[in-house]
Order: structure tokens, then C-alpha cells, then sequence
């Protein structure tokens, strides 16, 4: 699935493959040169998360932080969890369990 506005503030990507979620994060990036968006990665239709799937989502922090928003993953499966952890990325990642806690943190953040 593509990405999706989720409403005025929030939008939503929920990548199938690692093509998909650079395709999304372009999408997201487009978005900021609009208006400042909030974004939820769906990560649970994921298999596999590569490198160059790592330095894309930093970068997008990055951007995300720059502009006063923020990036929740959501649905990370335990094997791409593993991931994040021993490259350290735990650290600095919001992670939540689905779709509805990464909305409601963000909520709860924004208020």
C-alpha cells in the first residue's frame, strides 16, 4: 500500500517491501516541502530491512526532527526488531506495538 494521509497532520506508510518504503519515504519527503506531517511507518508487512532501508528512515528522522515532527514505527516484527537493536537504533527510534498506539502517542505528544 502507498502512502496515505492519515489526516491534516498525520501520514501513514505502510510498506510491503524494502523498494516500497524508499518509495514512501520520497512521498513523505514531499510532503514536508508542504507542511509539517507527523509520519507512522506500518512495518508489519515487512520481511527484510537492509542498510540502505536504515540510512533512509536516519535520514528521515532527521528531516522529521528538523521540521518539529515525528516518526513513530509501528508493527516491526521481531526479526527486523533485531535489527534496530543491535545496530543501536532502539535508541533513538519511537517504536509501538500497531497502528492505533502510534496514533495515539502521537496524539498524546502533540498536545
Amino acid at each position: 500500500m502507498a502512502l496515505e494521509k492519515w489526516s491534516d497532520r498525520v501520514a501513514m506508510a505502510r510498506p510491503a517491501s524494502d523498494a516500497q518504503l524508499g518509495e514512501d519515504i520520497g512521498g513523505v519527503e514531499e510532503m514536508l516541502a508542504h507542511a509539517p506531517v507527523d509520519v507512522v511507518v506500518d512495518f508489519s508487512e515487512m520481511t527484510f530491512l537492509g542498510s540502505t532501508d536504515l540510512a533512509r528512515l536516519i535520514s528521515l528522522r532527521k528531516k522529521l526532527n528538523a521540521a518539529g515532527t515525528k516518526l513513530v514505527l509501528c508493527g516491526v516484527p521481531s526479526q527486523l526488531h533485531g535489527t534496530f537493536q543491535v545496530t543501536g537504533l532502539t535508541k533513538i527510534f519511537n517504536f509501538a506495538d500497531n497502528i492505533s498506539t502510534a496514533l495515539a502517542s502521537l496524539q498524546m505528544s502533540n498536545e
